[in-house]
């Protein structure tokens, strides 16, 4: 054997060699699971499937049209507490990742120091050392740290998709909050209309009572309407109090005084044409989706570092500089010196630890499995109750409108009627009841109808965009 074999220098380059011929990960193969859901959405609320641009790739700048709304988003995406939270957590899991990459390679220290013992003549002996060291470098012959590496990036990059996934709950969130509003805003109006009338209509009967034409009846009646109609302007009050309160804290801070005018329902326009695709789109679309892929990812690959805990583990340990008696010496010619220290450990007896720690990664995989599925499932359920909203929320916003005309040309005629002693107190008071019913419900339809469209929206993968970033597994998300 040739002896400079053994010169350090070249056994570096030997363990530099064998550290790149290895580095083989253990972890299982990655086989994305099946998605458990439908090939395709139902056929009675799927319409327009492919014709379009998909929600993904419409920024929430095109998708809102409302100004208020707009700018509500714009407050929230700068102050809102959970996206700054998803954010530091992104920062936070990219450093831990960059702390486990760099032991994919060695450290270099510069280290001095000096060492005094005594002698066999009872004096002191001094060395003086300077250098640089390498401490326990582990050779990754069999994947150990790669794979906690491949873990963390995992584990980095399922809190970048966190983050995205917020970003696009907090934008639905605040748009379906401040739809909110703006129905508390009609409703509002509506009952004070109401309430006008009704106590229009109190007048008349208490004239019609101290007159002897109408009965004590017919007065309390339309005291008990007023009553009615106080109690729900009441609610209501309260209601809208409580819809700002979650729009504030959604928005991050008060809502500021220069906010665009809140417009009625009937004129806030989004784009309601949105494409379903197919419910395999939603594996590259959602990024909560994305994010359980990625976590899946990461449990993966600690299995790897698991199987490789039962191999034998090699680390290097060594220094070069220069040692001297003298600390006057250390640069002196013929003062260098170095050290090489290998070291091989190999698993005999752990009492089961290996093997423990190896079963309870596999579960943990099979865990994030079974949490891959659920977010699928639970992602075709969204977008699936969404799409049935959109199939026949319009519908039955039509055919309230319709009924609400309906309603007022009947209250119109009993007012009427009654005014000229035709009809009762009580066809007048039914219609009252029946016009007012079917008012509130065709506002809260409407609300239902926009809300639904936000929700499509948002279940789709819209409200954020951002840059392609390779996934672990090379795909592109």
């Amino acid at each position: 054997m040739n002896p400079d074999f053994f010169r350090p220098a070249t056994l570096a380059a030997a363990a530099l060699a064998a550290l790149l011929a290895g580095c083989s990960s253990m972890a299982p193969s990655y086989e994305r699971p099946a998605a458990p859901v439908a090939a395709t959405y139902p056929a009675s609320i799927a319409g327009n499937t492919q014709a379009g641009t998909p929600a993904a790739d419409i920024e929430w700048q095109r998708f809102f049209s409302d100004a208020r709304t707009k700018r509500l988003i714009e407050l929230a995406l700068q102050n809102n507490r959970d996206l700054r939270v998803a954010v530091l957590n992104m920062d936070r899991t990219r450093a831990l990742y960059q702390v486990q990459r760099a032991d994919r390679l060695p450290s270099v220290n510069g280290v001095a120091s000096l060492t005094r013992q005594p002698n066999t003549q009872g004096d002191q002996t001094s060395l003086y050392q300077v250098g640089l060291s390498v401490t326990s470098y582990e050779l990754d012959l069999f994947g150990r740290v790669r794979s906690l590496s491949d873990a963390a990036l995992a584990t980095y990059l399922a809190t970048e998709e966190g983050r995205a996934a917020t970003q696009i709950t907090l934008v639905g969130s605040v748009a379906r909050a401040a739809l909110a509003v703006q129905a508390d805003e009609e409703l509002l109006k509506l009952t004070q209309q109401t309430l006008a009338t009704r106590e229009e209509s109190l007048k008349l009967s208490q004239l019609r009572f101290d007159n002897g034409v109408a009965s004590e009846l017919d007065l309390q009646q339309a005291r008990s309407l007023v009553a009615s109609a106080r109690a729900t302007l009441a609610q209501l009050q309260r209601q809208r109090e409580l819809d700002e309160n979650a729009l504030v804290l959604l928005v991050g801070q008060p809502l500021p005084a220069d906010l665009p005018p809140v417009l009625p329902l009937a004129e806030t326009v989004m784009m309601a044409d949105l494409p379903a695709g197919l419910p395999s789109d939603l594996l590259n679309r959602r990024p909560d989706v994305r994010q359980a892929e990625q976590t899946l990812l990461s449990a993966n690959a600690n299995i790897g570092a698991a199987r490789a805990a039962f191999y034998p583990r090699i680390t290097l340990t060594g220094s070069a500089g220069t040692a001297s008696n003298e600390l006057s010496g250390l640069f002196k010619s013929g003062s260098g010196a170095w050290t090489f220290i290998p070291q091989i450990s190999l698993p005999i007896f752990d009492a089961g630890r290996n093997r423990a720690n190896l079963d309870a990664t596999t579960v943990s995989r099979d865990i994030a499995v079974a949490q891959y599925e659920k977010a699928v499932q639970t992602a075709f359920r969204e977008v699936a109750d969404a799409l049935a909203g959109r199939a026949t929320l319009g519908e039955q916003v039509r055919q309230q409108q319709a009924q609400t005309e309906a309603e007022s040309a009947r209250f119109r005629l009993s007012d009427l009627r009654y005014r000229n002693g035709v009809a009762s107190y009580l066809d007048l008071l039914d219609a009252q009841r029946s016009l007012f019913t079917v008012q509130q419900a065709t506002v809260q339809t409407r609300l239902a109808e926009l809300q639904n469209q936000v929700s499509l929206y948002q279940a789709l993968g819209g409200g954020w965009t951002g840059p392609t970033v390779a996934r672990q597994d090379g795909a592109p998300r």
